[in-house]
């Protein structure tokens, strides 16, 4: 498969209407920004901002919004499906976890590679185990394997690594690394956790509260590889901080008394 050509999101608007009083709810504005083919590229925002809404909009799944999403100069719904590990495992209960996997590929050595990837993931003595026989942290290390099995060109990850432990996340994030490099995807992947993005990306871009609208585009020089309580990480944290006390809760500072979206 051809590597993805360049990913150009022009979004004026993305609103949610309520049936309850008819209201409207403007989830997103003036979300312009495009991405290189291959670079890792984190969205950081609160809680409510529209970032899962725009990860369904890059998806293909969510069309129902005022601008474009162009991928290899086509729709997203025209070019194969990206990976893509949504918040909740979504996994299927009936079908067990190797099969969970199995299911999304089509290689004639799926068998062999889903096994491989479930013991670089530590869930080698699981594979036969149903999703609700699974801790909720090992059922998203199963959504993982199965977003990442098929090696995509392009990978949509909504906060993959929320509540895992600290070695096990970071198990992980190497494992993402690793994957991402063999095929040079495209990945735009979704976090609370600065420093977890600054391990990661190679850009990083800020989102406002609601409605949402990009207030920082920063990229990450950290030569790789990188350790993920690094000094270099660490610094860097902390001067966006300094520089920008709110910058998590989406405000940008100005100047000493100014705050803007």
């Amino acid at each position: 498969m051809a590597l993805l050509n360049m990913i150009e999101i022009d979004v004026s608007s993305k609103t949610y209407h309520r049936d309850d009083d008819r209201s409207e709810l403007v989830v997103l504005r003036n979300i312009r920004f495009s991405v290189e083919p291959g670079q890792f590229c984190c969205i950081v925002g609160p809680s409510g901002c529209g970032k899962t809404s725009l990860l369904n909009m890059i998806s293909g799944i969510d069309e129902d919004f005022s601008g474009s999403v162009v991928i290899d100069g086509g729709a997203p719904s025209a070019g194969p499906p990206p990976g893509y590990m949504f918040q909740s495992s979504r996994l299927l209960p009936w079908l067990r976890v190797r099969e969970n996997v199995e299911l999304v590929t089509e290689a004639t050595d799926a068998r062999a590679r889903v096994a491989g990837l479930l013991n670089e993931i530590g869930l080698e003595d699981f594979v036969d185990a149903y999703p609700g026989q699974l801790s909720g942290g090992m059922r998203r290390r199963v959504a993982l394997a199965r977003a990442i099995v098929n090696e995509p060109s392009l990978l949509l990850l909504d906060e993959p690594f929320l509540s895992l432990d600290t070695p096990v996340a970071n198990r992980l994030r190497r494992l993402l690394i690793d994957v991402c490099a063999r095929r040079s995807s495209t990945v735009l992947f979704v976090t609370h956790d600065l420093r977890e993005a600054l391990y990661l990306a190679d850009r990083l871009l800020f989102i406002s509260s609601r409605p949402g609208e990009i207030v920082l585009d920063q990229l990450v020089d950290i030569p790789r590889p990188r350790i993920p309580e690094g000094e270099d990480i660490e610094l860097l944290r902390l001067e966006l901080l300094r520089k920008n006390p709110q910058l998590l809760s989406g405000l940008l500072e100005t100047d000493e008394n100014d705050y803007q979206k």
